[in-house]
């Protein structure tokens, strides 16, 4: 999954950089990009490695006990709806996390809010599997939310003043490849280590990664030389998420996002439970392997732009609901083989949905796009916490059957507003046209 952009845009800090003077008018310019980092220049290497340590860290964390919920409800004695809330309550955390701390960085740097995340998070890492109590654990796993909320609020922000404007895609790029990796083997790991020694011996290796992570990323990421302290005061952030928030298309993309992952939180969350039940039955480490199916998303991500010239953005919104309903549909079958398709559908869809939706954000906010991105974070967030919980409490009441009504209605919630954005460019279409015609 993409994090958001919470920082001043590259071409607001162009602005602010020194203009040759009036008298010099036969001189060059200045190199807005002089000093900034480049494949193969000093220091790039080193910000490559940070950035994807810190992307594996926060995604394993984020997400390190969503393969062992099977092996907490039975230890502690749980449902799976309580159980959840060990992954919700993170995830709610980092949504509750992110814009506030987008205001933080820009005051006291990126680097700083990220080695300070990264450190407290792997803390609390630490004490996690020690956690004596279902209630402890959920209020630790908070806590790391809003503490991991530090590197998608700076990250972003981060690259797009350390690295050149050509070099910036590739950096992106080894920063996302390193959540999707960090989310994928936290719970792979997690699986085969809690089929050994417990769940508890599972999350302190996640642990133990983490603080590797968070060492490295200490150790390598360079000084920041282009970050311009200011300060962001309530009123003025409240104005812009206000103005965000007015303008209807921003609405309806934070909601579809949020859609979207309502179904992967609930989907992933509660699959766990099927697979260790009957008609299954299989071990916990083979249940955390299912995880791998997460590099599907990387390739219908990257696909997304391709899907979005040949067929629009609308259309390609409603190909990603098709497909991830028909995964949704799939996984009602008693057969490991028709689940492991319908969580490929699953996966492909949803990263394919969030990758339009997301992009959009950026495209139609026309100022403070940090903002708007960090928004849409928000709403992401709050739908994997919502869909976790739901989820979870859908499959404890009715069973699996419950968990994919629960997805279903969110994908016709999601084709809805898309319906309703087609059937409104349509007739704005249709309006400028008779009025040319006039």
């Amino acid at each position: 999954m993409p994090p958001a952009d919470t920082g001043a845009s590259v071409t607001d800090r162009a602005a602010a950089s020194p203009q040759s003077s009036p008298d010099s008018s036969t001189a060059a310019a200045p190199d807005p990009e002089a000093g900034k980092l480049r494949p193969g220049g000093p220091g790039y290497r080193r910000m490559s490695f940070a950035l994807f340590a810190a992307g594996v860290a926060t995604f394993a964390l984020l997400y390190s006990t969503q393969a062992l919920l099977p092996a907490i409800s039975a230890d502690l004695g749980v449902s799976p709806d309580q159980a959840s809330w060990t992954v919700s309550a993170a995830t709610f955390g980092l949504a509750l996390g992110v814009i506030p701390l987008s205001a933080v960085s820009e005051r006291f740097g990126r680097r700083t809010l990220m080695m300070w995340s990264l450190a407290v998070a792997a803390l609390l890492a630490m004490l996690v599997p020690f956690a004596p109590s279902l209630g402890v654990l959920i209020a630790l796993r908070g806590i790391q939310g809003v503490a991991l909320a530090g590197l998608p609020a700076s990250a972003m922000a981060f690259l797009a003043e350390e690295v050149r404007a050509k070099a910036l895609v590739a950096a992106i790029g080894l920063f996302v490849a390193g959540n999707s990796i960090g989310g994928m083997s936290g719970r792979i790991v997690t699986g085969w280590v809690a089929q050994a020694w417990g769940w508890r011996a599972a999350l302190a290796a996640v642990g133990v990664l983490a603080v590797v992570c968070a060492v490295a990323f200490r150790l390598l990421v360079p000084k920041a030389r282009h970050f311009v302290s200011r300060s962001v005061g309530p009123r003025a952030l409240a104005r812009t998420l206000g103005s965000h928030l007015a303008d209807p298309l921003l609405r309806r993309l934070y909601a579809i996002g949020g859609l979207f992952m309502t179904v992967f939180g609930a989907v992933y969350t509660v699959i766990g439970y099927r697979l260790v039940s009957e008609p299954f039955n299989l071990p916990q480490g083979i249940v955390g392997s299912i995880f791998v199916v997460y590099l599907v998303g990387t390739v219908s991500s990257a696909a997304a732009g391709k899907l979005v010239a040949r067929v629009g953005r609308r259309g390609a919104l409603y190909l990603a609901v098709g497909t991830t309903s028909t995964g949704l549909l799939l996984t009602l079958s008693a057969s490991v083989g028709a689940v492991l398709a319908g969580l490929i559908l699953i996966t492909a869809g949803f990263f394919a949905g969030h990758a339009v939706a997301s992009s959009s954000v950026s495209r139609t906010a026309k100022t403070a796009r940090a903002q708007a991105s960090a928004l849409y974070q928000c709403a992401y967030y709050v739908g994997s916490s919502l869909g976790g919980a739901l989820g979870a409490a859908a499959f404890h009441a009715v069973g699996w059957e419950g968990t994919v009504l629960l997805g279903l209605a969110a994908m016709l919630g999601a084709a809805s507003i898309t319906l309703y954005a087609t059937r409104k460019a349509v007739a704005e279409r249709r309006l400028l046209h008779l009025e040319k015609a006039a």
